[in-house]
């Protein structure tokens, strides 16, 4: 559980002051740092909840990799700032049926060895504000423990089918460098979000940094995508080289998928529409910026008229 007190600062905690707790780090404005985290020239990830992680694939990854890793937490972004807290709404907690606790909206760095492999993991939730001031700040972070690259994880709402394996695509910060890695290019232009801002900010700032997204198809309604999770998973362990056990997240994938064709085949026009997307094949999906909810209800409306030709 977070210790949401922390947020509130404390004497042995740095807090927005530029001092941080370990005497080692030479602080970064807006974070608290806990610790010096003991990594050496490490590889620095980044996914936030948000309009950035359909199917919360970006989010669920990193959190998968932070359990696998058993990565300890060393810093947090304090939230004071950044959010809306009428969007993001703090919540009230009892322990011991009694003590109140305030957990805020939370942001927070993790630090773990896979093999050879020095890994920061910074997980959370997109910001409300100030999202440059927010960027800076995580940029600053990656510098402050010696980060080589940062690594963005997104996903988003595309016209894939979901029995086909999830496309995950990519930018760089240059063409040379996107083909060196093998990544295949992102051909989208419009609305973004602060991954994305991260992601450009890390580049122009001299940080190299690369962004792997997956592709959710947009007509399954809102909510968990296991097999985008798993996807991004594996391509992020191939390309940092590290063994990462998907344990229980294979058979997740699969038993998903087997629940949403079981959805799709009991309705004539969804099946139809899944079927063309897999004749056209992944190579022609598009993207699209609507919300699971609003793709959802455009699925409705369009097997209710539907329905009601047939009448």
């Amino acid at each position: 559980m977070r210790d949401p007190d922390s947020y509130l600062g404390t004497p042995s905690q740095a807090r927005m002051t530029g001092t941080p707790a370990s005497g080692n780090l030479a602080g970064v404005d807006h974070i608290v740092f806990e610790q010096h985290p003991p990594v050496d020239h490490p590889a620095m990830l980044m996914a936030l909840r948000g309009w950035n992680d359909a199917g919360e694939a970006a989010s669920g990854a990193l959190d998968w990799i932070k359990h696998q890793l058993n990565a300890h937490r060393f810093a947090r972004v304090d939230p004071e700032e950044f959010f809306d807290f009428q969007v993001a709404r703090p919540t009230v907690q009892l322990e011991e049926g009694t003590t109140r606790k305030i957990d805020w909206p939370a942001n927070e760095f993790h630090y773990a060895k896979a093999g050879r492999r020095d890994i920061v993991i910074f997980t959370g939730i997109e910001p409300n504000l100030k999202w440059r001031t927010f960027a800076t700040a995580v940029i600053g972070v990656a510098r402050e423990v010696g980060a080589e690259r940062l690594i963005t994880l997104g996903a988003f709402l595309a016209d894939v089918p979901h029995t086909r394996e999830v496309p995950v695509v990519g930018s760089a910060g240059s063409a040379e460098e996107a083909e060196r890695l093998g990544m295949s290019p992102s051909r989208y232009e419009g609305p973004t979000g602060i991954v994305g801002v991260t992601h450009d900010m890390a580049n122009r700032s001299g940080l190299p940094s690369i962004s792997f997204w997956a592709a959710v198809p947009h007509y399954i309604p809102a909510g968990v995508n296991p097999k985008a999770t798993l996807a991004l998973v594996e391509r992020l362990a191939q390309f940092l080289e590290v063994d990462v056990d998907i344990g229980d997240l294979r058979p997740a994938a699969e038993t998903w998928e087997q629940s949403i064709s079981k959805q799709v085949e009991e309705n004539e026009a969804l099946s139809g529409y899944v079927q063309r997307l897999e004749e056209a094949g992944a190579e022609d999906f598009n993207l699209t910026d609507q919300s699971g909810d609003d793709i959802a209800a455009e699925i409705e409306r369009f097997l209710e008229e539907r329905g009601t030709e047939g009448t």
